[in-house]
């Protein structure tokens, strides 16, 4: 590896896992049609609402008879609603192997106090063991582990006929993988993920079985009003009707309509994921050629499209100490930021010492292809000035 510095560099050098980079071509001026100045709740400011919920429901192909919400706190606002909401009525199996699945984790075991659950866990780049869910309970589990790079391959080990509820974290996975909704009864999501938008707002999918279980059954803890979903018994309809429980930004959802526009004219949904899987796959051959760095993954029909998370192979990196490791990592981050080559790539505080690369949908594969070089120069800079000088 030499010490030549690249030619090129990506155009945009937004590589940052949330929030993530904007859609191509996007600038204020996208916003122009925000709703600024007016209440969420006029005529007008409704009809935007209901368009994100219209337009989130045809792009994503959701089934009839499920229903889409805005709801407040990104996604963690999404999947703690529907933890809040709906988990007391049966044991939970608990899935988790990266720091979200970890949190919702010790939501259920400390917070709502449900110490019957079962928890199946895994090492950083690992999956659990999915053929030992019991699908009579409650399932909580994470789409995609952005911390990890950890995905679950397809849903087929989630069975249709099922007692319990299944709720997912889908955040970096929607509109980047193919989410089956029908083995699915919560789908949790941020629109500042995948498709670049701004933060603080999640969406929130319920299947009917979902919708029903909200009805009959109430949980033995008091629920915030920012996430109750129930009112006297009855689901709160207007929640899934652009009625918001707190007051959106309409900047934010003018945003993420531009958002769900831009998905429309390149393609719709499959466009999204073949975007997603160009850069992904760029990133693969580079790290079949490379010397010094591997997928956290171990295996490969588990390896994320969207947040691909990477560690040092390099037995001279490898034989150092963490502490030496993160060093490293944290050097390479800081040559790219300073040669203006790449934001916001080094790997979770909590996840093993490596670096993170998004692929979301909003990622040109021509900026990753520009990116790899330039981690090639830097990782050489990094190892020369910490290890060998």
């Amino acid at each position: 590896m030499n010490d030549i510095k690249p030619n090129i560099k990506p155009e945009c050098i937004n590589f940052s896992s949330g929030p993530c980079t904007k859609r191509p071509g996007w600038s204020v001026n996208s916003l122009d049609g925000a709703l600024l100045g007016r209440s969420h709740r006029s005529k007008k400011g409704k009809e935007k609402l209901q368009k994100s919920i219209d337009d989130t429901i045809e792009l994503l192909e959701i089934p009839d008879g499920y229903k889409v919400g805005i709801v407040a706190g990104s996604d963690t606002g999404a999947i703690e609603m529907a933890m809040w909401n709906l988990l007391g009525s049966k044991p939970v199996e608990i899935l988790a192997w990266e720091v979200f699945g970890n949190d919702w984790k010790k939501d259920i075991l400390e917070q709502l106090k449900l110490t019957n659950s079962n928890t199946h866990t895994a090492e950083f780049g690992e999956a659990p063991d999915f053929s030992k869910i019991n699908f009579d309970n409650d399932v909580i589990f994470t789409w995609n582990g952005t911390t990890s790079g950890v995905k679950v391959p397809n849903a087929d080990w989630i069975p249709l006929e099922r007692k319990g509820l299944v709720l997912c974290d889908a955040t970096s996975a929607v509109f980047a993988q193919k989410v089956e909704w029908d083995k699915l009864d919560v789908i949790t999501f941020s629109w500042q993920k995948v498709l670049g938008g701004e933060a603080a707002h999640g969406i929130i999918v319920l299947s009917p079985k979902a919708l029903k279980h909200l009805e009959k059954f109430s949980p033995k803890w008091p629920i915030p009003k920012i996430f109750r979903l129930t009112k006297s018994n009855k689901v709160i309809d207007g929640i899934f009707k652009g009625e918001t429980l707190n007051t959106p930004s309409m900047l934010c959802v003018e945003d993420y309509l531009d958002a769900l526009n831009w998905v429309r004219k390149i393609g719709g949904l499959e466009a999204c994921i073949n975007r997603a899987n160009s850069s992904f796959n760029l990133i693969k051959d580079w790290v079949g050629d490379s010397d010094f760095i591997e997928f956290l993954c171990s295996e490969p029909s588990n390896r994320s499209n969207t947040s691909v998370c990477l560690m040092f192979s390099d037995p001279r990196v490898v034989n150092q100490n963490e502490e030496k490791q993160r060093e490293i990592a944290k050097k390479i981050g800081t040559l790219l930021e300073n040669e203006g080559a790449a934001y916001d790539i080094v790997n979770h505080r909590s996840a093993p010492p490596g670096l993170r690369i998004w692929t979301g949908a909003t990622v040109e594969a021509s900026d990753v292809k520009a990116l790899l070089p330039w981690i090639n120069w830097a990782y050489n800079q990094a190892v020369n000035e910490i290890i060998l000088s």
